[in-house]
């Protein structure tokens, strides 16, 4: 019996050795993947905005807080700023342009989600749900598609999986976490609130985890002592929160000019501060803040890869049940039930609050990677229960899981650079979402049009009138456009004379009856594309509807 003992757990250390070093391949693999591509990616509505407020950032601090701009440039003071100083750092000592630089730091930021992500899983389900997690969100094309592009996400994204694992942690060593616990949960704090306000959602996970001992441990009887121990714990997690605190004012400033400016933030974010605009959903033009209910569980259902989706629902049934048994040890079950309010509190509340919904599944990023987490669970569950069967019934496990990941997989490579558009076999692929719902929101491809039309340009040998630069018309992000474009054109929203029209492939870019010189199309779908207007009379109309 001994003996069968010991070479099931020698099969065990073996299994546990390959998963990670398979998670280790698949951050390789990634990061090689980004060193190699980052440069694909255009610039999208945002870009512009956010890189001046990084040097805006920059200068506050260089200028011993005597340069204040930073302090009221938009409304993006109301933001953190550590991913644009970042990024505007970086661009002073890489050999790349701004703008890849913003891209190259993306990458990195998303390839540390993947390895917390992985962290999580592990921490709560073993290697194999760990490595199971990681791939799940390496394959997800609104996680890696936005790390590349978004930055107000994306990197919250990693900051808030930053801040679940320093609360899942400091969970399973409750009461009497250790001081590198309550530092990686300082670091998560301020991390997660210096990039949104949003990160307050975060309270809730640690809350509801930490009643469930508390209640717990009281219905047992021992009610004096579990008081005590909750006492305990939340007093030794305090220095966290003067920590977080203090990474919080670092990135995000304005934060800590007034006690009350977060409260401020949340205040104006909860309320829509932008002319209401529409968008398609449902292949319906509907003003955002009137969006259906239906929104988020609708996008959530066609644009998660089906594999992640089935898995990821399965996992949070799971936990539920290991909740209702109770066979875990409480630790462990809180560690577990934060995990699941991290999933499901957010959506729960955006549907009952009902703001204004726009932009896909963008401002929901941060959902992705507890998600990612709840289906390694999942996974590492059938694994287990797969094991007891043989060889053969791993195999075929195994062969489900790849086959289910080689799907959304193929589709990035195939959509490339335009991942995050991605939408799921339930809804048709991107060719019939287009016809429904919002895609290139983030109107990236200007980079391959510009790139093309000055290819074009070139084989033509053709050459602006004398006098002056090409004129181009956009219908899309300008300042992306004349950044793409170069010095040798000048970009246009006004009807004065183009010689060409460049247009985002959206509802709102008017269909000119023109020569078309460059389409930049994936799987069916126009993303942007080139008019020549050259002695075509005056500049026609481009905008429809009143662009996002």
């Amino acid at each position: 019996m001994s003996g069968m003992r010991s070479a099931e757990n020698l099969a065990g250390r073996k299994i546990a050795v390959s998963a990670d070093i398979l998670a280790i391949l698949v951050l390789v693999t990634v990061a090689l993947i980004a060193a190699v591509t980052f440069r694909d990616y255009g610039l999208g509505w945002d870009d512009y905005t956010h890189s001046q407020y990084g040097d805006l950032l920059l200068q506050l601090y260089g200028s011993g807080f005597t340069d204040t701009r930073a302090l009221s440039f938009v409304n993006l003071y109301k933001y953190g700023g550590g991913f644009d100083m970042a990024a505007a750092l970086a661009a002073k000592v890489l050999p790349f342009t701004l703008f890849e630089t913003r891209r190259l730091v993306g990458a990195i930021i998303g390839i540390v989600g993947l390895f917390i992500t992985w962290r999580l899983g592990r921490k709560l389900g073993g290697p194999v749900a760990g490595c199971a997690a990681l791939i799940l969100l390496a394959a997800c094309p609104l996680f890696y598609g936005h790390m590349f592009i978004n930055p107000k996400d994306a990197p919250f994204a990693t900051a808030m999986a930053v801040l679940l694992l320093g609360i899942v942690r400091a969970l399973e060593e409750y009461p009497r976490p250790s001081v590198r616990i309550v530092a990686f949960l300082g670091v998560g704090l301020g991390l997660a609130f210096g990039s949104r306000i949003l990160a307050a959602v975060a309270a809730p996970y640690a809350l509801a985890a930490l009643l469930l001992i508390v209640a717990t441990e009281m219905q047992a009887g021992a009610w004096k002592t579990a008081a005590q121990r909750a006492g305990q714990f939340i007093l030794i997690m305090l220095p966290s929160v003067a920590l977080g605190y203090l990474i919080m004012g670092l990135l995000w400033p304005w934060s800590v000019l007034s006690p009350l400016n977060p409260l401020d933030a949340a205040e104006y974010f909860d309320k829509f501060f932008e002319k209401p605009w529409k968008e398609l959903f449902n292949g319906k033009l509907i003003s955002v803040p009137d969006m259906p209910i239906s929104y988020l569980p609708e996008l959530f259902a066609l644009k998660l890869p089906i594999v992640m989706l089935a898995l990821g629902l399965a996992g949070l049934i799971g936990i539920v049940a290991v909740l209702i048994r109770g066979r875990l040890p409480l630790n462990r079950r809180a560690a577990l039930f934060a995990l699941a309010v991290a999933v499901l509190l957010p959506i729960v509340l955006a549907i009952a609050s009902h703001p204004a919904f726009y932009n896909g599944l963008r401002h929901f990023v941060f959902v992705a990677p507890p998600f990612a987490a709840a289906g390694g669970l999942a996974f590492g569950w059938l694994f287990a229960r797969a094991r007891a069967y043989g060889k053969l019934a791993i195999a075929a496990v195994c062969a489900v899981f790849v086959g289910g990941i080689s799907l959304p997989m193929i589709e990035m490579v195939r959509l490339h650079p335009y991942q995050y558009v991605s939408f799921n076999a339930f809804a048709g692929g991107v060719r019939e979402a287009q016809h429904n719902f919002m895609l290139d929101y983030w109107g990236l491809a200007f980079k391959q049009a510009a790139d093309e039309l000055r290819h074009r340009l070139a084989a033509g040998v053709d050459h602006p009138p004398k006098g002056r630069r090409w004129i181009v018309a956009i219908c899309g992000p300008q300042a992306a456009a004349q950044v793409e474009l170069g010095p040798d054109f000048e970009t246009t929203f006004d009807e004065k004379q183009a010689d060409f029209a460049m247009a985002v492939g959206a509802y709102y870019c008017e269909y000119l009856k023109a020569p078309i010189m460059v389409d930049i199309e994936r799987e069916g779908v126009v993303f942007a594309r080139v008019y020549d207007l050259r002695g075509s009379g005056p500049t026609p109309k481009l905008v429809t509807e009143p662009p996002p």
